[in-house]
């Protein structure tokens, strides 16, 4: 795949997860969660104070066959911040279902 292809298919990814996110917070508009270009250094989505308030997440998202998920949640423990836990949102080809990895202590304080 080339790398153009497979940039743009992490952006579809990205969307897909900016979207589903704004439609789960109907206070939040466009503007809060921003998708950033796959050059940038840093979290795949730049949440707005107003949407890290509902969303503490730093989210990678992974849109690849096959997933070493450990470096991934790795990647996403590099961009996290003191306010918000490490996230992989993560799919694959023709699977429309997107999932999401996170330690499990994180995962309890936010459903808590």
């Amino acid at each position: 795949m080339k790398t153009a292809s497979a940039k743009a298919k992490g952006r579809r990814l990205c969307q897909k997860v900016k979207e589903t996110l704004l439609s789960w917070a109907p206070d939040l508009s466009g503007d809060d969660i921003v998708v950033t270009s796959s050059g940038d250094t840093g979290e795949d989505l730049k949440l707005s104070p107003a949407a890290r308030a509902v969303y503490p997440l730093a989210i990678e998202c992974k849109n690849q066959e096959s997933i070493n998920i450990w470096a991934a949640l790795e990647q996403a423990r590099g961009h996290q911040r003191e306010d918000a836990f490490p996230a992989v949102c993560f799919t694959r080809n023709r699977e429309a279902r997107v999932y999401v990895a996170m330690d499990l202590e994180h995962f309890l304080r936010l459903v808590r």
